[in-house]
């Protein structure tokens, strides 16, 4: 592969639903260009994306996979992100440093609602975008009808590029809207010009008019050759499609069919000429404006190798990179261009190029990296986690390297998290959904060598008291020769507002129980409190030490602490207690038509709903907002996406302990014990 860094750069990212064939796309793009001599099959598991083992036992994208390519002088290079909305942060992380991307999608007007999350982050961070219909072989759609479906989940207007040719139900070629030249397909070879089908020329016209409009819509000159009946040429609409999609305006459509590489060249001759090149980008984020004279990059995403190595992925914004050199304090350990799992090592990058670096320690996804002094870059956003599992080595002996390999993961996505929960004393993993845990679980397997064993999360059940009790006796007295054991108190509990916790003081008078014994009182009282009479711990408790009496020489700390627990330990079944849950502030995000399945899905889980309203800045979206018990949360995502095509999402927060049903509250105690 020519290494020239003199050449122009374009960095293009490639997503899409699953299914929608992102990584056979690449793979085309690839051979076409002659990166890769032979072209690989997802089926057959030898392409370039997908190369890790979890990808190919799956047959699906799980993390990001990139390869470059020269053509004519402009460096490209390719990420295919995955299409699972399950592993959305490496596309989001991906996404911020590329100059465009290509949304791939079938056509199938029933799912262009899996297309919704995808224009909304390009649009939001202004990403120029432009859309490849895909195994349009299998399609009897109307093409223009599939445009203006589609045209419903884009806030910019979509431009037909091209229009295709279609001969009983079989697809023949297309014609290209700005020159209107007509083209038939060849597997493996380019498109041949044909004649120009006379029958498609009415169909054809108003296609190409609708492009022009939308086109005239951002440039005032082609505006007014329009009205006056002027057909613009072929190097005005192409300069307009240039600097109208390099400006996030319009959405360029094309089609085709990647597998037999049908539509791909007429693709990639675009790229080259419509897409914005790596300086442009730079400028429009505003980089040289903000970050001095020193080179400046952006980690895009973290990889750990099998044998330990760590590499990061990264965008190189603005000067060049050398191996060697020092960024943030920490020297760069070996440079690389990627084509899927292969490296080649490079000596320098310069702005614009999308490398490997590696031995960034302490760097994470999404840190600007620099050799001088650098202002922090946006990130995309972390999304937040909605599926846990319990996790436990089936090695006993692994729990100590465990907490590090969950590091490493959580480094390689930050969409993971774990916790060591402080009163289940379980290890719980969350993610984004069962396959994403599933993926983390076998890589903790096979990169760590660290087999899990998995179950459901337990509630974080508590209990309270719904009523008070006075003058609890509880004596503690042992006698074993020499010193013995004394003490005794009288102890008040009572219940708290929700919420407050936990409470003690003392009322002593006249030293019947000596100041130096009132720290073991409360130490015993608050012990108790971790696992109160129906065997969860205790939680908005008032307790006073009020009475009491002493032995001169048998008393002590530990006598006064032990008669504390004894006190509590009668007075708390005295006390009515209760079994609380915890609630989740929700908010479920769904488009408009999937509401009320929503709703019904709330109900069936003993949600308490507050409302909905349409959500801001999401056309025909609507938010949910509800209280759901924790309890209820564990495959609710699963059950939310299935019922809304794979799109719904929730965001929650802890909100507060509320009592369980009394009839769930007798299955929870019968299972507990």
């Amino acid at each position: 592969m020519n290494t020239n860094t003199k050449n122009r750069i374009s960095n293009i990212a490639i997503v899409g639903p699953y299914l929608s064939g992102k990584t056979t796309l690449l793979e085309s793009l690839l051979a076409v260009t002659g990166a890769i001599s032979r072209k690989g099959s997802v089926k057959e598991g030898n392409t370039i994306g997908d190369s890790a083992a979890e990808a190919r036992s799956r047959d699906m994208s799980v993390e990001i996979s990139t390869g470059s390519t020269i053509v004519e002088d402009i460096q490209l290079t390719f990420i295919d992100c995955p299409g699972s909305i399950e592993f959305s942060q490496d596309t989001y992380n991906s996404l911020i440093g590329v100059d465009a991307a290509i949304i791939v999608c079938e056509p199938t007007i029933d799912r262009v609602l899996t297309l919704s999350p995808l224009f909304k982050f390009l649009d939001s961070w202004e990403i120029p975008h432009l859309v490849f219909v895909n195994k349009m072989d299998r399609s009897n759609v109307n093409f223009i009808d599939l445009l203006h479906a589609i045209q419903q989940v884009s806030s910019r207007p979509l431009v037909a590029h091209q229009y295709p040719i279609v001969e009983d139900e079989q697809l023949l070629g297309f014609i290209d809207l700005v020159t209107e030249r007509a083209y038939h397909y060849h597997p493996g070879s380019a498109p041949d010009l044909v004649p120009f089908p006379i029958e498609l020329r009415a169909a054809e016209q108003l296609a190409r008019a609708e492009m022009l409009e939308e086109l005239a819509n951002f440039d005032d000159r082609l505006l007014e050759k329009l009205i006056a009946e002027i057909n613009p040429d072929t190097e005005e609409i192409v300069r307009d499609l240039r600097m109208e999609l390099g400006a996030d305006l319009i959405v360029p459509v094309f089609l085709g069919v990647a597998e037999l590489d049908y539509g791909v060249r007429p693709l990639l001759a675009a790229l080259l000429r419509e897409a914005p090149e790596a300086e442009i980008t730079a400028k429009h984020r505003g980089i040289e404006a903000h970050n001095g004279n020193g080179a400046i990059a952006q980690v895009l995403k973290t990889i750990y190798s099998q044998q330990g190595g760590k590499l990061s992925l990264v965008r190189i914004w603005q000067g060049n990179l050398t191996d060697g050199s020092i960024v943030n304090g920490v020297r760069i350990g070996g440079m690389y261009r990627l084509l899927g799992s292969q490296q080649q090592s490079l000596q320098s990058a310069s702005a614009g190029e999308i490398v490997a670096l590696g031995r960034l320690e302490g760097l994470k996804t999404g840190a600007t990296v620099g050799t001088g002094e650098v202002t922090e870059l946006p990130q995309a956003q972390i999304l937040e986690p909605v599926y846990a599992l319990a996790i436990v080595p089936t090695n006993r002996n692994d729990e100590v390297k465990l907490s590090g390999a969950l590091t490493k993961l959580v480094e390689e996505d930050p969409s993971l998290h774990w916790e060591q929960h402080g009163d289940t004393h379980e290890v719980i993993l969350w993610g984004q959904g069962e396959i994403h845990l599933q993926v983390a679980i076998d890589r903790l397997r096979r990169k760590y060598h660290l087999p899990m064993q998995t179950h459901l999360p337990q509630v974080a059940y508590k209990e309270t008291i719904r009523k008070p009790v006075t003058a609890i006796h509880g004596r503690y007295k042992h006698q074993s020769g020499g010193h013995g054991q004394f003490g005794d108190v009288y102890l008040n509990i009572e219940p708290r507002q929700r919420g407050t916790g936990f409470d003690f003081h003392e009322t002593i008078v006249g030293g019947v129980v000596p100041r130096q014994y009132i720290p073991g009182v409360e130490t015993g009282v608050r012990e108790f409190l971790d696992r109160g009479p129906l065997g969860f711990p205790i939680v908005d408790v008032a307790v006073t030490l009020t009475n009491g009496s002493y032995h001169s020489v048998d008393s002590s700390e530990q006598a006064f602490k032990n008669a504390a627990r004894l006190a509590m330990a009668e007075g708390m079944l005295k006390c009515e207690p209760t079994l609380l849950e915890p609630i989740l502030a929700i908010e479920v995000s769904a488009p408009s038509e999937f509401t009320s399945k929503a709703l019904q899905l709330l109900s069936g889980r003993r949600a308490q709903i507050l409302g909905y309203d349409a959500k801001s800045d999401w056309s025909g979206w609507d938010v949910v907002t509800a209280y759901l018990p924790q309890a209820e949360m564990h495959g609710f995502i699963v059950e939310l996406r299935s019922l809304t095509m794979g799109v719904g999402f929730f965001t929650w927060n802890y909100d507060r302990l509320q009592e369980v049903p009394e009839k769930l509250a007798e299955r929870v105690l019968a299972q507990s014990k």
